[in-house]
């Protein structure tokens, strides 16, 4: 009894030795965050202006706004282009909720497509067939810093006179056919959660080249003031979607180390692919001629002999021998909320379904050592032997 009391304590202890995620930061971040701390002025200062100058140089688009997540960036840009009550949007089932949820807020209805098995992000050969009367814009994701085959979906939009808005919170620097994401639609949204490429720890941005695009946003993120940003001066309902001085600040040396910070996730992310080679039944992500993947997260898909439960359970296993792990994503459609509202059943988006049943995120972060890798890479091969 007392060993196997031991044995319960030690597994314990091992949890979490390798987070999934990590943000990387360095001195410069915590230099020009006390900067701003020290100066007292922590919100609506210079900071913020720098930050949004550096981001539209950054991406190649006239403006850049900066705002509290990459799900109130989404909500602005569904309010900006007038998508309201009963518009329809065509978007991907396989993402992270917000992309959905974001049109909700404005009564609009997300209507969903399956995913492309290759790339898992939206299959451009059904979105023409999804559109009718309603159908108001579409919204693609780039999922897992995958650029979506952008040339087909802008020529369905183009020929049925449709917005086009950019989930690229998981892409920053992700390249299609030599253009960054996020300036493909007539906006593009970036999310700077700790598990980002770059981080401002919460935080996103809208980027767009229509003026009035901006404007709106601006106005919209500080609670529907004008351009003059009269404190007690109101235009519009508005929201409080502001990022502060500080996260300014972080995301100004975040933003001076991108190459850095995107060049040290590849390295990781090629140790994985190479390591990975030797295990079975396991299939990393592919790359994509013409595109240039932003690596977000190492996912990697189980072979269709693996069923959900047996996924889960190795999840389980890798978190008690101390690595940080999770599923990517549970599909939205079969989320209980989706569910019980729009009535979508298993079954609805069979590829969506089947690569979210069997995928496995693996600890990822810049600066994941080789040693890390080769653990997580033997574990992982150890545990699988015996499922």
């Amino acid at each position: 009894m007392e060993l196997e009391t031991r044995d319960i304590q030690t597994r314990r202890e091992k949890v979490a030795q390798i987070p999934i995620s990590s943000p990387d930061i360095t001195d410069l971040e915590r230099q020009l965050v006390l900067e701003v701390m020290n100066t007292g002025l922590l919100s609506r200062g210079p900071k913020l202006l720098e930050f949004e100058e550096m981001l539209a140089r950054y991406v190649g688009v006239r403006h850049a706004i900066a705002v509290s997540s990459g799900t109130s960036a989404l909500h602005l840009c569904v309010k900006a282009l007038g998508i309201g009550e009963g518009d329809e949007v065509i978007t991907t089932p396989f993402s992270f909720v917000a992309s959905a949820n974001c049109l909700l807020y404005e009564h609009a209805v997300p209507v969903f497509v399956d995913v492309d098995p290759v790339t898992f992000n939206l299959d451009v050969c059904q979105v023409e067939a999804k559109v009718t009367a309603r159908t108001k814009a579409i919204l693609p994701v780039h999922v897992f810093g995958q650029p979506c085959e952008m040339d087909d979906l802008l020529k369905v939009a183009e020929k049925y006179h449709l917005r086009v808005i950019e989930d690229a919170c998981e892409a920053i620097g992700a390249v299609y056919k030599n253009t960054k994401v996020g300036t493909f639609g007539d906006c593009g949204v970036f999310a700077f959660y700790p598990n980002k490429q770059m981080t401002t720890g919460e935080g996103g941005a809208i980027v767009t080249n229509s003026d009035a695009i901006a404007a709106l946003c601006r106005s919209l993120r500080n609670q529907g003031r004008g351009s003059t940003a009269a404190w007690l001066s109101h235009e519009r309902l508005g929201y409080n979607y502001r990022m502060t001085e500080m996260q300014s600040a972080l995301g100004i040396a975040q933003l001076r180390r991108i190459d850095e910070l995107l060049s040290k996730r590849e390295n990781v992310a090629r140790v994985y692919s190479r390591l990975l080679q030797a295990v079975k039944r396991v299939h990393p992500l592919g790359e994509i001629r013409g595109t240039t993947r932003s690596w977000f997260v190492y996912v990697i898909l189980l072979d269709e002999r693996f069923s959900r439960e047996q996924r889960d359970d190795l999840l389980e296993r890798l978190r008690l021998q101390g690595i940080g792990c999770s599923n990517y994503f549970p599909p939205i459609h079969l989320q209980p909320f989706y569910a019980s509202t729009f009535g979508y059943r298993k079954g609805d988006f069979p590829v969506a379904e089947s690569i979210s049943d069997r995928t496995v995120a693996l600890p990822f972060y810049g600066n994941l050592t080789e040693q890390d890798i080769a653990y997580v890479v033997r574990t992982l091969r150890s545990e699988l032997e015996k499922i």
